[in-house]
Order: structure tokens, then C-alpha cells, then sequence
């Protein structure tokens, strides 16, 4: 079941001279975990601000095309409803977090729409349960490390319950351990709860692993779009640079040189048990 479809999607930011998107056709699936990634600059943010309104109605500019999300017009539907169905989790946690209490943030969205008290209650205690920080729920956000701030913000949105959640590089800001536990739990909520995933990231080593569907964009454009094996295996992917992972460019590396492997990993994980199985024969 397709939830979101983009048919020749054009933007232009107010008092640009070219398109930060252009001619973006693109379909996504209900239920998939998507990786958008490709160089700084290429359009990423700005298609993501497209999926939840943010672009047309509070970035003016010039939109083209079509795009449609969880059965919506975009164009014709307000941020406010749009917020309920897709949920954007910025790059720095602390753009989200303002108020005094983890427990205060989280219930901020619910608040907006006017939900009773008793549901809040209920998908604030359900979104802090899910993400694993029940124990901060009176802490104040800003006392918090970059980590725990990132749960915040993710709960924050998951008590939305949107059916879509993106995430605009959430570990920017994170060593590689952090990082990890931020897309065990992103990983989670897709495979658990059944949330649509789109992660714009450039750290593939540690997220590939999770993705069944990957988007490379290049310069406001789709350059590649498909399953993570063949898009990561691609010549077209290692000369752009995205930094494919390490565990499929060894594979290349080996194949070059004679060694005669099957199948294609995109993790050490992967790549390990692959190994194993060569050795043994």
C-alpha cells in the first residue's frame, strides 16, 4: 500500500534562483524503512519538509507537481492535520525541547490539538514506555545529554501517533555509540509499531543494516532509488561519495581482486557471516 507518491515535484525557495528539488517522482510504501541520503545540499531537507507541509504553507515559494501523503493532497490539507499523520524529528533535539519537564514537551502536541486530559496521559506515559525514558519524565530537557535529548524529541512526536515519522539526520550530534541506540529504537518503531521510516542519514555504516529501501538525491534530483543491496553495490553510489558501507565496499574490493563471493552484505554483521560460509568451503 503506497503511503506517499510524488509525481514531478518541483520546489523553489523564496528568492532562489534554481529549484532545491526537481522533477522528484518517488514512492513509498507503507511500513518500509527508508534511508534518503546524498551529498550536503542535494535536496534532502527540503523534500522532507515537503512529506509533512512545512512546504507550501509556511515556506512560501513555488511548488510544482504532485504529492500526496497517507491519502492526502498535501496542498490542500493544513500543517496542523498533516502533523497527525507524518512527524518530523529535527536534526538538533534541542530545536524541539522548550519546556520545563521531558514530561510537559511530550504532551506539548496533544495539548495543541485539544485531545482530553486522559488521553494525553495515556500517549505520554505509552510515548515515553516506548522509547525507553520513563525514569526522566520530571527531568528538565535541557539538563539532559544529546542522547536522551533525541529520545525526548522522538517521543515527543510518537505520542502524535503519526503514521509516518521522519528523521532528518537525528545522530548528527551523537558518538558512534549514541547513535546506535537512537536507530535501535528508530528500528523499533518500525518493525514493532508498524511506523513508516524515512532517515535522511550519512552514517551508513551503523543504519544500513536496518533499511529495506534506500533513495540517493544529487543535486535537488533522484539519482538512485531501490533495495539497499543494489543501490550500496552500484559503481553510481561509490563516485558520488555518499560513503557507502565499509562491509560492501570490502566485498567490492575482494570481488576486484579474484575473490569469487555471493551475495552483497551492507554490514560488518552481514559481511562476517559471509565470510564464515566462504571459509568453510
Amino acid at each position: 500500500m503506497t503511503i506517499i507518491e510524488t509525481k514531478s515535484l518541483s520546489y523553489t525557495y523564496p528568492g532562489g534562483t534554481k529549484p532545491s528539488i526537481r522533477d522528484v517522482s518517488l514512492t513509498i510504501e507503507k511500513g518500509e524503512f527508508v534511508i534518503l541520503t546524498g551529498p550536503s545540499g542535494c535536496g534532502k531537507t527540503t523534500l522532507c519538509r515537503c512529506f509533512n507541509g512545512l512546504i507550501p504553507h509556511f515556506y512560501a515559494g513555488q511548488l510544482e507537481g504532485e504529492l500526496a501523503v497517507a491519502g492526502l493532497k498535501v496542498s490542500e490539507h493544513p500543517i496542523s492535520e498533516m502533523a497527525q499523520r507524518v512527524g518530523l524529528v529535527f536534526q538538533n533535539p534541542e530545536n524541539q525541547l522548550f519546556a520545563l519537564s521531558v514530561e510537559k514537551d511530550v504532551a506539548f502536541g496533544l495539548e495543541n490539538l485539544g485531545k482530553p486530559r486522559d488521553e494525553i496521559r495515556k500517549r505520554v506515559d505509552w510515548a515515553l514506555q516506548t522509547t525507553g525514558i520513563e525514569e526522566l519524565r520530571e527531568r528538565a530537557p535541557h539538563e539532559l545529554s544529546g542522547g536522551q535529548q533525541q529520545r525526548v524529541a522522538i517521543a515527543c512526536v510518537l505520542a502524535m501517533q503519526p503514521d509516518i515519522m521522519v528523521f532528518d539526520e537525528p545522530t548528527s550530534f551523537l558518538d558512534p555509540l549514541g547513535a546506535q541506540k537512537i536507530f535501535e529504537v528508530i528500528n523499533e518503531l518500525n518493525k514493532k509499531l508498524g511506523i513508516t521510516v524515512i532517515l535522511v542519514e550519512h552514517r551508513l555504516d551503523l543504519a544500513s543494516k536496518y533499511a529495506d529501501h534506500v533513495v540517493i538525491m544529487e543535486n535537488g534530483k533522484i539519482l538512485l532509488n531501490g533495495k539497499p543491496k543494489e543501490i550500496f553495490n552500484s559503481e553510481t553510489a561509490r563516485l558520488i561519495g555518499v560513503g557507502i558501507p565499509k562491509a560492501t565496499r570490502l566485498w567490492q574490493m575482494l570481488q576486484e581482486n579474484g575473490v569469487k563471493l555471493d551475495g552483497v552484505p551492507t554490514s560488518s554483521d552481514e559481511a562476517t557471516q559471509l565470510l564464515r560460509e566462504v571459509l568453510k568451503t
